[in-house]
C-alpha cells in the first residue's frame, strides 16, 4: 500500500494501492474497500487514482459519488 497524502489533513483515507481497472483503499479504521470498474464505473476509478495520486479528495469523492459501489471490504 502506498500512503495517501492527505494535504487537507482530514481525510479517513491512510492508504491505497492501483492496478489496472481497480483501486483499494484503506480507512483509518483498518478496512480495505477495492472498487473495479465493474462496481464503480472506469471513470470513477480513473478519477480515485487521481485523486489518490495527489493526495487531496479521496474521501469525499468515495463517499458523495461511489459511495458503497465496492466490490469487496477486507
Amino acid at each position: 500500500m502506498i500512503p495517501y497524502g492527505n494535504k487537507a489533513g482530514n481525510s479517513g483515507v491512510v492508504a491505497f494501492e492501483a492496478g489496472s481497472g481497480w483501486i483499494t483503499v484503506r480507512f483509518i479504521d483498518g478496512t480495505d474497500y477495492t472498487y473495479t470498474n465493474a462496481s464503480a464505473g472506469a471513470a470513477n476509478i480513473r478519477q480515485m487514482k487521481e485523486l489518490a495520486a495527489s493526495g487531496r479528495g479521496l474521501s469525499t469523492f468515495i463517499s458523495t459519488t461511489v459511495k458503497n459501489r465496492y466490490e469487496s471490504k477486507h
